[in-house]
């Protein structure tokens, strides 16, 4: 599918989608509690149908009408052979692993071969110092083992999404557990929110001291409660504003715990300046903060490793792509500058890297520059809803 664009300012009033981040943590939660729960606000985005599609396939029954799902975990880990089929989720690959090496049977996990091009590895050394099965194919990965409950110690400097899918297990197991991270620790925010999602259904999770999670046994509960509003994919959204378009964005808890509120800070310093911003607590900001500074001054961005192990190379295709509008970006040793540049159309297409933030960072692009993005379905892994939503604010856009 592709998207064309002709100039345009949007404005108007819209809702930021639910929480990506926050759906997945609370699903999870919801099995984990052993009790009926129902949670309403859920957008089903390629990524969450993922999550609900793994949980049933270890014996969950989920429910979903409207944007209200309901699960039952009576049977939550008790299915035989199960499959999970995590599409091109890597939260979703990496918080069952665990689980899935806590049922003392053999599991096969799927997804896209990009998805298993992803690191995998912290999972696979804990495999091998345990004597664990971890046998990884092209686009599938078999487990099998006796996951414990203990001490474990876990590097900071990685995806959060390893140390959340570890939190998961010890809770489930429920024998009380302590998880050491080993400074630096990069991405908390998105500990705090797993930690604040299991603590809704009374699972016992706190951090002991700055680099100690500690996991009580304890007895957890139901929970029904609304997603709240995603402040990832509202800074697509409020992008526009810095470049001329005037929306005001609901739905968006303003004491929330999400790291990438900090969006609203770096956005203001973009537009004000050129300054230098610090991008290894928000990578998933990393496309559209580029796209912002390529259309303001410029402005250099520090921690952009962990950009190259996403739905694309972000740094890489926000590059390819700037060129081909006459721009670009100067790639340092975990540093990447976005130089002042003027932005056109020149009749090439530019292209999505099947990613869906690198498709959103481009239209925000495009709404000034007029183009052309080819792979635009992209944003159903996150924001299914998001050309309706900016075509309702007023953005010239033809999808065909």
């Amino acid at each position: 599918m592709k998207a064309i664009f002709k100039r345009s300012r949007l404005c108007g009033k819209i809702d930021a989608p639910p929480s990506k981040s926050m759906a997945h943590r609370y699903l999870v939660g919801a099995a984990l509690s052993g009790e009926r729960c129902t949670l309403t606000g859920v957008s089903y985005s390629e990524d969450i149908l993922a999550t609900i599609d793994c949980l049933k396939a270890l014996g969950t029954e989920i429910t979903a009408e409207n944007d209200k799902v309901s699960v039952d975990p009576q049977s939550f880990m008790k299915a035989e052979d199960p499959i999970l089929m995590c599409r091109e989720s890597g939260s979703t690959l990496r918080f069952f692993i665990p689980l899935a090496l806590c049922m003392g049977k053999k599991v096969i996990l799927k997804g896209s071969d990009r998805l298993f091009e992803r690191p995998l590895d912290i999972y696979e050394e804990l495999c091998r110092e345990h004597g664990f099965t971890f046998e990884k194919d092209k686009n599938l990965l078999t487990v099998c083992g006796n996951f414990e409950s203990g001490s474990y110690r876990l590097r900071g400097d990685i995806s959060s999404q390893f140390i959340t899918g570890l939190v998961f297990a010890l809770v489930y197991l429920n024998k009380g557990a302590e998880l050491e991270i080993i400074p630096p620790f990069e991405s908390r925010s998105y500990i705090d929110l797993t930690i604040s999602a299991l603590r809704s259904f009374g699972a016992d999770v706190s951090f002991a001291d700055e680099y100690k999670i500690e996991i009580k046994s304890s007895k957890m509960h139901s929970f029904s409660g609304e997603i709240e509003g995603d402040y990832s994919n509202a800074a697509f959204i409020d992008a526009f504003n810095h470049i001329g378009s005037d929306i005001e964005i609901g739905n968006l808890k303003p004491d929330s715990l999400q790291g990438d509120k900090v969006y609203t800070e770096y956005f203001d310093k973009i537009s004000n300046g050129t300054p230098t911003l610090d991008i290894s607590n928000c990578p998933d900001l990393g496309p559209v903060l580029f796209a912002l500074a390529s259309m303001k001054n410029g402005a250099t961005f520090t921690g952009t490793d962990r950009l190259k192990a996403k739905e694309s190379d972000r740094g890489a295709a926000m590059h390819e792509e700037l060129e081909k509008l006459g721009g670009g970006l100067i790639f340092g040793d975990n540093m990447i500058t976005v130089p002042a540049q003027e932005l056109r159309y020149n009749g090439k297409e530019l292209d999505s890297h099947n990613d869906h933030r690198i498709v959103m960072a481009l239209s925000v692009i495009l709404s000034k520059t007029g183009g052309i993005i080819n792979g635009t379905q992209a944003v159903k892994k996150s924001y299914p809803s998001f050309f309706e939503d900016i075509k309702k604010l007023g953005a010239e856009v033809e999808l065909l």
